[in-house]
């Protein structure tokens, strides 16, 4: 007798980071993410673990987005002896090959930094992967569109639907063959309604099974985001000094480029001086520019008229290293965003290394902060944080901006569910802390009356027909 499918949940489960969630039907196995974990030193540890399956019998990797979280593994992968094809849609392959080349150069490049000064504790300090692996991983990513259908392995079959998070995502529909036809309804991050740039998220109308995102299972975005940002941007000038914003390359830069050009028009905030300094981020943004497929109607009706919507009107790029050290030099009201969104690497620690002493010196977070991050440490007070091995003072003001958020609230993910026409045998909770993914299970069950779970470390369920 053929065995039900099932699905194991080998990250994000527990955490918000490193989604991982293996599919096995029929004999056949597919990777749903491939994904990073970050925040807390023994989450960033298990990057380096041997993986809990064999990467060589994985017939295929299908991804919901490009954010490293959940597609930053796929070089360890490669490298480990997975083969075949990397499946996404065309935004998200575009991306890929920045973000994947991108991290391998953070890591080649912080091993290197440790190298130097001596700070690892490895002798000597290797990255977790190179770019020749980012590469490797690169030559297999087959592109698909949003909602047509694709074969991914004997028996099972996948669609892409817009998930409304960053360019490209999606939600994953896989659906199974044979003895035991089913579907699965991976959500992998969901975006939310009436956002900047992009489509809102599309709605589903049945699935068997949900593997739900949990992140703002338990939290609410309860202010407008242009008067959040606008005060805070406006408060910031006046103290006369840097606005530092670590914002993710991908998605977060894109947005705050677009809401200051807006506040600017509107004249709610002074124009200043805006400095996009990460290479990453300035390429992404082109590609934002570039896929029109993915612009909402109210972007497109701003560049109909000739203008850049994610162009500040005082709006200069530092790509190279050497026009990224010569911001050191500026003073007075100017805005610098960089990478990475919540301060775990990347050039603006090199901006809060110089900065952050100075009680003048705002710190702008525009994001999701997880355990263990230096974001997190700013967003609960920390009075010292350590950057290359050092003890820094945080003299600067630091501001949290809920508002701007890319993740549905528990709202949104219930208005998101209430488009089923079905009620799902079962639900399964992912990418959250336990808090969040918590709540968000009892009032789904409430609200609902689903069965909702949240899903366990290592664990596995049966997708029985």
């Amino acid at each position: 007798m053929t065995a039900a499918p099932t699905v194991r949940f080998l990250g994000a489960a527990g955490t918000v980071t490193g989604s991982k969630h293996l599919v096995t039907a029929g004999g056949r196995r597919v990777l749903l993410d491939c994904g990073l974990f970050q925040g807390m030193k023994e989450l960033r540890l298990r990057n380096w673990n041997d993986p809990r399956f064999d990467p060589e019998a994985v017939d295929a990797v299908v991804l919901s987005h490009a954010h490293l979280d959940h597609s930053g593994y796929l070089p360890v992968l490669v490298r480990r002896g997975f083969h075949r094809p990397i499946y996404c849609t065309p935004a998200t392959a575009d991306l890929l090959a920045i973000v994947l080349r991108d991290a391998a150069y953070l890591q080649e490049e912080q091993a290197e930094h440790a190298n130097m000064f001596g700070y690892s504790k490895h002798r000597p300090a290797l990255p977790l992967f190179t770019r020749e692996d980012a590469d490797a991983a690169l030559r297999l990513v087959e592109a698909r569109r949003y909602g047509e259908p694709f074969g991914v392995a004997d028996g099972i079959t996948a669609l892409f639907r817009i998930a409304g998070h960053i360019l490209g995502s999606a939600t994953v529909q896989v659906a199974f063959d044979g003895a035991h036809p089913s579907t699965l309804l991976y959500t992998g991050d969901l975006g939310r309604w009436d956002r900047p740039i992009l489509h809102d998220p599309e709605l589903v109308a049945h699935a068997d099974y949900v593997l739900m995102e949990s992140t703002y299972g338990g939290r609410f975005h309860v202010r407008e985001a242009d008067d959040e940002l606008a005060e805070a941007v406006s408060a910031a000038a006046e103290r006369g000094h840097a606005i530092l914003i670590p914002a993710f390359a991908i998605g977060r830069t894109q947005e705050i480029l677009w809401r200051l050009r807006q506040l600017e028009d509107e004249g709610r905030i002074p124009t200043l001086p805006v400095y996009v300094d990460s290479p990453m981020a300035i390429d992404v943004t082109e590609l934002y520019r570039r896929h029109t497929e993915e612009h909402d109607l109210d972007t497109q009706r701003i560049a109909e008229t000739g203008t850049d919507p994610l162009r500040p009107h005082q709006f200069q790029l530092a790509r190279a290293r050497e026009e990224s050290v010569a911001l050191n030099d500026l003073r007075g009201p100017l805005i610098i965003i960089s990478a990475s969104g919540m301060a775990t690497g990347g050039r603006i620690l090199h901006h809060m290394k110089l900065r952050l002493p100075d009680h003048r010196t705002t710190v702008l977070l525009v994001g999701f902060q997880a355990a263990g991050t230096r974001g997190r440490q700013l967003q609960d007070g920390a009075e010292e944080v350590r950057i290359h091995g050092q003890q820094i003072s945080v003299r600067a003001a630091v501001r949290v901006l809920h508002g701007l958020s890319a993740h549905a609230d528990q709202n949104e993910l219930l208005r998101w569910l209430k488009g089923f026409q079905n009620t799902p045998k079962g639900t399964y909770l992912v990418h959250g802390e336990p808090e969040g993914a918590a709540q968000l299970a009892n009032v789904i069950t409430e609200q609902l009356g689903w069965t909702v779970r949240a899903a366990e470390d290592g664990a596995g369920a049966d997708l029985r027909a």
